[in-house]
């Protein structure tokens, strides 16, 4: 059998958009297969076929060389093909051995479940996955890491031999990213095959074997892992060479715009100083836990502060909750855009004016016209592709949807602003287009804090990087003097504060 799963001319298309044309994706068995592209290039599409979520308007399908007809997910989990989707659908108030064995409890002859059986079988899978996760515990109480270890020993109950797994990294530390891959190498030995959906190409670099590409809806290339280097792959995603992944800039930072000085709070912060200034990129680093959104919490009002003082263009501050802060001048937008970033079932337009309502308004009521003309010059400074501003919000990509939340805060014009995760989950071409927005905003004399756990991000694009271990900011490094290892030494507490 030269192929496991063999996808044959599929094409499917929308209202307006054709998400796939005539392609071709081939996966040989017991191999670790990237499948990557931009958001919109086709992916969910071609992963919603082959679970039976979708129907295909063309194209044949073929699994262990057998003409399939997929018509639904039980049909694909019959077949042995299961999905580890990013939102992970596991139901949080029930046990881990019951959301394992969920759909097929091992059962007494009456009918009722035998308990006793289907913890032990669930712990035999975790085993298997050198998991020690107790099968009884309640899997809202699990972090992140381990519900995806869950789905992953769920689909191992279905005597799976196919698993694809949608942006699995995506909210994990680079420990548990490491844990995984592990897993993942395991399940490898033991003769299954993983297609590995990612927008990090360190990753796809480090795990897979082979790469097949999206663009617009077609398959553009499938390329050897290892014959392979980044370069070419994101030509191929993007269809043009991204020359710098981090575009250059020449800085020209002014005065002192925002100053925290011996900032504490209750739960986590400790004498916490730095100082930004106009034009200036201020990076953020530090493991999870380190204290960085709690410190972006604390500043925007969203948390209590024990002491310490926080001023804007050398005039003190008296920030008691985020409405303080916006009409002060401070903007943040939080890593989570979905469910705190955006209000997704309403539109463009919408969203983008929330944070200044003023902008829009004459005599305490909306108008329609300043309305229209301002979210339109965004839409269009801003590159937010949309059929206009009355689309919802859920509907656009995940890049799109972070320009739309910078977008009100830009509306709001502020003159410091907070960026927790602004390329968390989005493409290769996304992200540098929020660089290259980002580099625009500093240039207008916007101070800049950014967030982010992505190191080589944090490398390329700020101008000092800051960094914190157990709620306290270990060391300041300027952009010429930070190296990856001494970023990391003082993130895990190696030549920082260790009491």
């Amino acid at each position: 059998m030269q192929y496991l799963l063999q996808m044959k001319n599929i094409s499917r298309q929308f209202p307006g958009v054709k998400a796939l044309d005539n392609v071709d994706f081939f996966v040989r068995p017991n191999e670790i297969h990237a499948l990557i592209g931009e958001n919109g290039a086709g992916k969910s599409t071609l992963v919603k076929i082959v679970n039976g979520i979708v129907k295909p308007d063309a194209g044949e399908i073929y699994f262990t060389d057998q003409k399939v007809n997929i018509r639904h997910p039980q049909q694909a989990q019959a077949l042995g093909i299961s999905t580890i989707f990013q939102d992970l659908q596991l139901i949080p108030v029930i046990s881990v051995g019951e959301n394992i064995l969920l759909g097929h409890e091992l059962k007494f002859k009456t009918g009722l479940i035998n308990w006793k059986k289907l913890h032990s079988r669930a712990k035999d899978i975790l085993t298997e996955m050198n998991s020690d996760i107790g099968t009884r515990q309640i899997v809202r109480k699990l972090s992140i890491a381990q519900k995806q270890l869950v789905m992953i020993a769920r689909a191992l109950s279905h005597k799976t031999s196919l698993i694809f797994m949608d942006e699995p990294t995506a909210t994990l530390t680079s420990h548990e990213i490491d844990n995984l891959f592990k897993v993942i190498r395991e399940l490898k030995k033991k003769g299954k095959t993983i297609v590995f959906i990612s927008h990090k190409l360190d990753e796809i670099f480090e795990i897979t074997e082979n790469i097949t590409v999206l663009r617009d809806g077609q398959m553009v290339g499938t390329l050897e892992t290892q014959s392979t280097d980044k370069e070419e792959v994101i030509k191929l995603m993007v269809g043009r060479s991204l020359e710098e992944e981090f575009p250059k800039r020449f800085p020209e930072i002014g005065a002192e715009t925002l100053v925290v000085k011996k900032l504490n709070t209750r739960s986590k912060l400790r004498d916490i100083n730095f100082t930004i200034r106009q034009g200036e990129v201020v990076g953020l680093f530090g493991l999870v836990g380190a204290g960085r959104t709690e410190l972006a919490r604390a500043i925007f009002g969203i948390d209590d502060i024990e002491s310490g003082k926080i001023s804007l263009d050398g005039k003190p501050l008296a920030i008691k909750n985020p409405k303080d802060a916006i009409n002060s001048g401070i903007a943040f937008a939080t890593e989570d855009r979905k469910t705190q970033g955006l209000i997704l079932t309403m539109s463009v337009k919408e969203n983008m004016t929330l944070a200044n309502m003023k902008a829009i308004s004459r005599f305490n009521f909306i108008s329609r016209r300043a309305e229209k003309e301002i979210v339109n010059q965004f839409i269009k400074d801003m590159n937010i592709k949309t059929p206009g501003m009355d689309q919802f919000t859920v509907k656009l990509s995940g890049g799109n949807q972070q320009k739309v939340v910078l977008a009100r805060w830009l509306c709001s014009n502020p003159k410091a602003l907070i960026l927790d995760e602004p390329t968390q989950g989005i493409d290769i071409g996304a992200k540098q287009e929020i660089y290259l927005l980002i580099n625009d905003l500093v240039k207008k004399g916007l101070a800049i804090l950014l967030i982010s756990s992505e190191l080589p991000e944090i490398l390329g694009i700020c101008d000092r990087i800051l960094v914190m271990f157990r709620g306290q900011i270990t060391k300041e490094f300027s952009q010429h003097e930070a190296t990856p290892e001494n970023v990391m030494a003082f993130a895990t507490g190696v030549n920082g504060l260790q009491n």
